[in-house]
């Protein structure tokens, strides 16, 4: 069985998806569960591209110790350094640097000749290889590229000391022939191709990543690039989860192993879901809810005689577990602190201690609190940034009926301290409560997206909401959790507006020190 390696771009392919946008510790969570699944490399981020982004990659490199950290950087010298001030602290630090080589983007967006290309191709591999000994070289829109031009400026860059070689389907174009062909084509054509592995990184424009992905694999590829849940630009990367159970499945056709640790894949999974906002659809491969769902009564009997009728991966492989009463109201803080660890997390002591106060107040409310919940819970304690200068939503009341105009009354404490009220009426609960917060908040707002789901099943399940706002120019998103589905969306929205003050306030602050 040949091993392959799992390069993991959710931070930064996945964080580029329209809409998503994830704070330092909400990065660091992420980054923190992709070692527990056994990643083999995680790129942490762009951080040329912003403070933000930089201290992130800082942090996760400085942080994760069992997975290799990458940056990203363009083909240019100042992203080059800029990734080792943020990797040169990590255990095994690489530089995935990138330069297009398709004919339609040398021409049109990079304005270089094929020999220009090459040339600044083995200029900045050669610059970087003197700071990192792990570079990771990317031909990007490889699959639109001439394959004689690829392979001459893959065997440059490889002498010049890059020892990865990613071959990206940049925008989901390749069918899987035609992109294992090229895999074929270079490994048989480039003289020194056994110096450096190769690697796919497949975008799934067309529905085809997974596909193109494994197609690779069969035609020497070592390595696959890809996200969790399959998030990124445009319709995304390929599914990392979907590879990794279809590989395991299919072991009598695919002779390939990876370290993953599939029943890892439900809880990475749902973390990224509820920081990034960005829902799983209920039949998505391998993790969706309806994934071991049987409506047909034909299934559901051979389910009961015998799984293996219609289950071909069983729920336990991917983490999915029944969600019993694992505590209840009589739990001490001891059993709360043991099933906490248990989950993975780590909290101070202050986190703790509001942590056991939130999951005391739901099991007031709440018959069966589940994994999920406390899941929950735990993600709002670990990823919130601060409790000071803030809008903290004091009261707030809807009045609502099919006789009645809907009516939101709202007290709010503003960041300066003092406590500010008033009322609005919209055309349903939601927009009369929306509309209330925004009279009360002197920034610039714009709703752009609004999204309510249920945490697990039942009537007394907790409601989550996510939001997206256009904050005085800048887009920022929000989520919040409650029983009540109104409370919920007010802490979405409560939110994004604190996410928006406490980057500019730390932004102010770094500009004031300079």
């Amino acid at each position: 069985m040949s091993q392959i390696k799992i390069f993991d771009t959710t931070l930064r392919d996945g964080e580029q998806s329209p809409g998503v946008n994830l704070n330092q510790l909400e990065k660091l969570e992420i980054a923190k569960q992709l070692e527990r699944f056994g990643v083999d490399r995680m790129e942490a981020g762009f951080p040329a591209s912003s403070k933000g982004d930089f201290n992130a990659v800082k942090t996760i490199a400085e942080t994760i110790k069992e997975t290799s950290v990458t940056g990203l950087a363009r083909a240019v010298k100042s992203d080059v350094d800029a990734c080792w001030e943020a990797l040169k602290g990590a255990e095994d630090p690489c530089l995935h640097i990138f330069l297009a080589t398709s004919p339609i983007h040398m021409t049109y967006k990079l304005k270089k000749s094929p020999q220009q290309v090459i040339d600044t191709a083995v200029d900045m591999v050669t610059y970087a290889k003197r700071k990192f000994s792990q570079v990771e070289w990317s031909a990007e829109d490889a699959s639109r590229s001439d394959l004689d031009f690829l392979a001459q400026i893959i065997e440059r860059v490889i002498d010049a000391g890059a020892t990865v070689i990613n071959l990206p389907d940049t925008v989901g174009y390749a069918t899987p022939l035609e992109y294992g062909n090229m895999f074929r084509y270079i490994k048989e054509t480039v003289p020194n191709i056994d110096r450096a592995q190769l690697s796919c990184h497949c975008h799934n424009d067309l529905g085809m990543a997974v596909a193109n992905s494994i197609a690779a694999v069969e035609n020497g590829a070592t390595q696959i690039e890809g996200t969790i849940n399959g998030i990124g630009e445009r319709a995304g990367n390929a599914a990392l989860e979907e590879i990794a159970v279809a590989l395991k499945i299919r072991s009598d056709h695919y002779p390939y192993t990876t370290d993953l640790k599939l029943n890892e894949i439900k809880r990475t999974s749902d973390l990224v879901t509820k920081l990034t906002g960005m829902y799983v659809q209920a039949n998505k491969a391998v993790i969706g809810r309806n994934a071991f769902a049987h409506e047909s009564g034909i299934h559901q009997d051979g389910v009961l005689k015998n799984a293996a009728t219609y289950e071909i991966i069983t729920p336990e492989m991917v983490g999915v577990n029944s969600n019993t009463l694992f505590l209840g109201k009589h739990s001490g803080r001891h059993a709360f602190k043991d099933k906490v660890e248990e989950l993975g997390y780590e909290l101070s002591d202050e986190k703790l201690k509001e942590a056991f106060n939130l999951f005391k107040l739901l099991t007031d409310r709440k018959k069966e609190v589940t994994d999920d919940d406390l899941f929950t819970i735990l993600m709002e304690i670990q990823t919130d940034t601060s409790k000071v200068d803030k809008y903290q939503l004091e009261m707030f009341q809807v009045q609502y009926g099919t006789a009645n105009i809907p009516t939101a009354t709202v007290v709010l404490q503003n960041p300066d301290g003092e406590s500010v009220q008033t009322a609005c009426t919209g055309q349903g609960s939601v927009e009369a409560l929306y509309k209330t917060l925004d009279a009360l908040i002197k920034e610039n707002l714009q709703l752009v997206d609004y999204q309510l789901n249920s945490v697990g099943r039942g009537k007394d399940a907790l409601a989550e909401s996510h939001v997206q706002l256009v904050i005085n120019g800048e887009p920022m998103n929000g989520r919040g959790s409650a029983q009540d589905v109104i409370e919920a969306s007010a802490n979405a929205f409560l939110n994004a507006v604190n996410r928006y003050i406490i980057q500019q306030k730390a932004t102010k602050e770094k500009q004031a020190v300079k």
